[in-house]
């Protein structure tokens, strides 16, 4: 009886195995952070360029402003430079655009809706706003509307050389 439960157990542990790699390596990726709806989603090739009001998942250079995101816990292990994961934001600027961060994010004169910024996170750690500026060539300046989400207010436009491809919904619960 033992050796059947065991056995039982081996074989259901191999196909979780199997299933984690089969998904991962198929595009898909869980989400449990607050920015986005919590639940499944799938990375899809970009057919043309990253533009304006994409959702899209990204990784994040090894830069000290993300070296304090996993230590912080804003970031979790993952695939991607450093083993952390990739992020999940919107493209809201790209090279050549004009960003000023003071209380809100303006591009190119425009408010950024829920763009508020904080100088504390939700554990009372300070947090630096990046100044602003210029966004560029070959970089991304990405937004979330969760105001606690840890996007380029914050760090700063990101290379686009991080881009994985657009991030889809598979199957997601809204808060």
């Amino acid at each position: 009886m033992r050796r059947r439960a065991i056995a039982v157990l081996g074989i259901a542990a191999a196909a979780l195995a199997a299933l984690t790699a089969a998904g991962w390596f198929g595009g898909y990726r869980i989400n449990f952070t607050p920015s986005y709806p919590i639940g499944l989603w799938r990375i899809e090739a970009l057919q043309r360029n990253a533009a304006i009001g994409d959702l899209v998942f990204i990784c994040a250079p090894v830069t000290p402003a993300f070296t304090i995101a996993f230590e912080r816990s804003y970031i979790r292990r993952g695939l991607c430079p450093g083993w952390r994961s990739p992020l999940i934001k919107t493209l809201v600027a790209t090279e050549g655009q004009s960003v000023e961060t003071g209380a809100h994010v303006s591009i190119d004169g425009q408010q950024l809706t829920h763009s508020e910024t904080r100088r504390s996170d939700a554990d009372g750690r300070a947090l630096s706003a990046w100044p602003g500026g210029t966004i560029p060539s070959g970089h991304l300046y990405l937004h979330s509307d969760f105001t606690g989400s840890f996007d380029s207010r914050y760090f700063g436009p990101i290379p686009a050389n991080g881009l994985l491809g657009l991030a889809v919904p598979i199957l997601t619960i809204d808060p």
